[in-house]
């Protein structure tokens, strides 16, 4: 076979930082990694972004070499990714403290808001019930986290886990102290309200749950390839006939019945933000699919049925 001669520059200064020479024609990205990473062990391989062009899209893994537009002598580009955290890591410090902080708010302790001993518990089930679905929620996501998500992006830059930290905690205590403040007052129309919110907030949670395992299911034995996803023997996963990212659609879903369930302004103003994010998402990876896969079904939208 013909060897490559890979050589490596830097994506900004254009300054060569190695030269690889008889590469087998199969290496992977992943390899030429690890090869790079020998020479510079400070930048181990999730810290790696490797470029064809040094302003376009890093490389992924399992990418071929001798399949890339490139001669027998290839010119790859390298940008340091800074510091990385693996997203099993992120996503429990991120749902962990929201679960915690509520706690806070909800046992009313005695620096947050300044009560006499009298004044500890609320009288409003409807208190109580926020607290359990908050709480529902967020353990429901930890352990989404650690037995059902298999993630295409092993890292995520360091620096990015105190602005999503801010974002999860900060909302997290607003919403909890206003829920559970002494002089709250319960949804409008009682019981019959917060019932539908309850009922709504089970539904669009099994929703969530369902489609995030129908995801992973996909990604069985490792496998990276991205799939078009498609609806299974479970209801909650019909959804996909319809929009390309239900597990959004639930999710916003979710939020919009706890909203109905409190009757909080900071809850809707939350809801509107995730769904805000979440309809961002949704159409990045709706262009995505549309992109790879000529057979996409057309009916699709990205995260609201008909509409958006």
């Amino acid at each position: 076979f013909v060897s490559y001669q890979v050589e490596i520059l830097d994506w900004k200064t254009k300054e060569q930082l190695c030269f690889l020479d008889k590469v087998e024609p199969n290496a992977t990205i992943r390899e030429i990694r690890l090869m790079f990473h020998k020479l510079y062990p400070r930048w181990y391989p999730a810290r790696q972004s490797i470029k064809l062009d040094p302003k376009g899209k890093s490389l992924r893994d399992e990418e071929i070499l001798q399949h890339l537009p490139v001669g027998t002598t290839a010119t790859l580009y390298f940008k340091d990714l800074g510091p990385q955290i693996g997203w099993t890591t992120v996503f429990l410090i991120e749902y962990t403290g929201p679960l915690f902080i509520y706690f806070l708010f909800y046992f009313r302790m005695p620096f947050v808001y300044e009560l006499d001993e009298r004044f500890t518990s609320s009288p409003h089930p409807v208190v109580n019930l926020a607290c359990i679905c908050h709480s529902f929620h967020y353990i429901k996501r930890l352990i989404e986290t650690v037995f059902v998500h298999r993630f295409s992006h092993g890292t995520m830059p360091l620096r990015n886990i105190v602005k999503n930290c801010l974002y999860y905690w900060g909302f997290a205590a607003w919403l909890a102290y206003y829920i559970n403040h002494p002089l709250y007052t319960p949804p409008s129309y009682g019981k019959k309200q917060i019932n539908f919110a309850v009922i709504m907030f089970l539904l669009c949670e099994a929703g969530n749950f369902s489609i995030h395992v129908a995801l992973s299911d996909l990604q069985r034995n490792g496998s990276k390839t991205r799939k078009i996803p498609y609806p299974t023997k479970n209801p909650f996963t019909w959804l996909f006939f319809f929009v390309s990212c239900p597990n959004y659609t639930y999710e916003v879903g979710t939020w919009i019945s706890f909203t109905i369930m409190t009757q909080c302004v900071p809850v809707g103003l939350f809801t509107l933000l995730c769904f805000i994010q979440m309809t961002v998402w949704a159409k990045d990876k709706h262009c995505t699919y549309l992109r790879e896969f000529k057979d996409y079904p057309s009916l699709r939208m990205p995260i609201i049925p008909f509409l958006l």
